[in-house]
């Protein structure tokens, strides 16, 4: 995995740094866009890892040159199983928040991205124990947890690198750094897993998204270009 994020790193940032400049032009033309995206990562996941299942994607409507809101959402279904006890947990997320690109609007053109998000994310999951077995002093016991739905409430941070590879479609990475507010549960039967979160034993849990990213351009500005 570390291989493939270097290379798709590296791949990315050689992509926007060959796009072409206009010459001789005083102002430009630059794009506000609509985007609708799908990771991709979450179901490539899921064949190497068959506990965990999630679909992702994210829409965001750019504010300005260099700001967008973004909104995320999915569904995550998480299994465990080991000798003494079966886990099972299953919800959805949404994420919602700002996303700002530090790229000048005469290099991105609306083209790249690179920056990060500061976003509020909320999971709505339900989790049970089917099975769990105890051992005590007068042998082994069976009980199970009935299903209970918990609304769970964390905040991230995503820096990440879009480019785009043809006419309004883009390719991308995004680091999730997550940081739980509330999990929903007391301090005695905390989650194993939380949608959207990651982790819930952990007040801090990182992720990553690889997204196809579909855009649409809805109004165009005319920029002054800057003397160098």
């Amino acid at each position: 995995m570390k291989k493939t994020f270097v290379f798709f790193t590296e791949l990315l940032i050689l992509c926007a740094m060959t796009f072409p400049d206009a010459i001789g032009q005083d102002t430009i033309s630059f794009p506000l866009k609509i985007r609708i995206g799908a990771d991709l990562y979450g179901p490539a996941y899921y064949y190497a890892d068959k506990n965990t299942f999630t679909i992702e994607g994210f829409f965001s409507i750019d504010r300005d040159t260099l700001k967008s809101w973004s909104f995320d959402a999915g569904y995550s279904r998480f299994e465990f199983e080991q000798y003494n006890y079966h886990y099972n947990c299953k919800g959805v997320f949404l994420c919602s928040g700002i996303e700002f690109n530090v790229i000048s609007p005469e290099s991105s053109r609306g083209k790249y991205f690179a920056g990060a998000g500061l976003k509020y994310g909320m999971s709505y999951y339900t989790h049970e124990i089917p099975f769990l077995k105890s051992e005590n002093y007068w042998g082994n016991v069976n009980i199970s947890v009935k299903p209970s739905s918990q609304l769970a409430h964390f905040i991230e941070a995503s820096p990440g690198i879009r480019t785009e590879i043809f006419s309004n479609l883009s390719i991308g990475w995004t680091i999730r750094l997550r940081i739980l507010i509330y999990s929903g549960t007391d301090r005695d039967m905390k989650s194993v897993y939380i949608p959207g979160y990651g982790n819930g034993t952990k007040s801090f849990s990182p992720g990553i998204n690889y997204y196809l990213v579909w855009s649409i351009p809805y109004k165009y500005l005319k920029l002054r270009k800057r003397n160098h």
